[in-house]
């Protein structure tokens, strides 16, 4: 048996079966190298069943996803998920290929950590508000635990106002926290921006009714701020119909078409629509989302921030980051 290795000068070079080059090198030369970014979108498709939750998980786009997975199909030349209207499941070809991909993963990650990441104990108390906190989160927390076993991480959710005043209180050592453009906050400390829309119900009416009914929060809500302005600007009358702190909460106000809301666009769900001018609706802009980091800073917790802001100053609004 005869295997081509590789040209030089233009000549081919040949390589008998027995030559002093271990024939399980040579076979595995031949096997295609499964990439690690992909293998780490497969196993999130597979966690949370869709693809558009999993881009999220990722920092990637649902279509950047979809033409991974296609690669790796193409690559074992087997079929991975089976694909409906409503969910995404493994096919058992999918479900063999799990193990094996997140013990790929984890020996990847520990490999790396091993050289490159110095070791890090204590603990690390990490803030953010709820809606940017269900985009990252999962993802940030992930991969610290993996990169820093030893290093415990707690994490607060709450507003931006009081998230800030916890950092400078020193109850936190690092948070993120939303606010308005050039509205008391360091440009420094601005990691991205993020689309803000108008949600309401898909096929509803509550963005037609006089009164707008409204579903915000309190005063120190960027968003409740942002909408309020905007409708007083139009001359459109409102009140508020709704009040709830969490999004999750104000879902039901949207699903239940008793009130329309201000979200980040990318909390949209698949029953909501975005409501724009052409519905009688203000612009409302974009809104940023900033880090801060508490004075005399450890190195666990400097080492935190910089991943968080590296994450997320590399998604930016719709782009990719680094994966979790």
């Amino acid at each position: 048996m005869i295997f081509m290795l590789r040209k030089i000068d233009g000549c081919p070079m040949t390589l008998s079966q027995s030559s002093t080059m271990p024939s399980t090198v040579l076979a595995a030369a031949s096997l295609p190298l499964l990439d690690n970014d992909v293998l780490r979108t497969f196993v999130a498709i597979s966690e949370v069943g869709s693809f558009t939750a999993a881009a999220d998980m990722v920092f990637r786009t649902p279509s950047a996803v979809s033409m991974q997975i296609k690669k790796l199909e193409d690559q074992l030349g087997v079929s991975l998920f089976r694909r409906d209207a409503r969910s995404v499941t493994l096919t058992p070809h999918g479900a063999l290929l799990v193990s094996y991909a997140k013990r790929i993963l984890a020996l990847n990650n520990e490999a790396v950590a091993r050289f490159l990441a110095p070791e890090m104990n204590g603990v690390v108390r990490l803030g953010s508000p709820d809606d940017i906190g269900e985009l990252v989160l999962p993802g940030i927390l992930t991969h610290l635990a993996r990169t820093w076993p030893h290093l415990a991480i707690e994490v607060t959710i709450a507003g931006s106002v009081e998230l800030r005043k916890a950092v400078n209180e020193k109850r936190l050592d690092v948070t993120l926290f939303n606010f308005l453009n050039g509205i008391a906050a360091d440009p420094t400390m601005t990691v991205m921006s993020e689309k803000l829309v108008w949600a309401g119900k898909k096929h509803g009416q509550a963005h037609l009714k006089t009164p707008l009914p409204l579903s915000v929060w309190d005063e120190s809500c960027v968003w409740r701020k942002r909408a309020m302005t905007e409708l007083t600007r139009q001359g459109k009358e409102f009140r508020i119909a709704y009040f709830c702190g969490h999004h999750v909460g104000q879902y039901a106000a949207i699903r239940a078409d008793i009130a329309v809301a201000p979200l980040a666009r990318f909390l949209l769900q698949d029953d909501m629509v975005e409501l724009t001018e052409q519905d009688g609706m203000p612009d409302l802009g974009s809104y940023e989302v900033g880090l801060a980091v508490c004075e005399d800073a450890s190195p666990p917790v400097k080492a935190v921030a910089d991943y968080v802001r590296c994450v997320l100053g590399n998604r930016g609004c719709v782009g990719t980051a680094v994966a979790a």
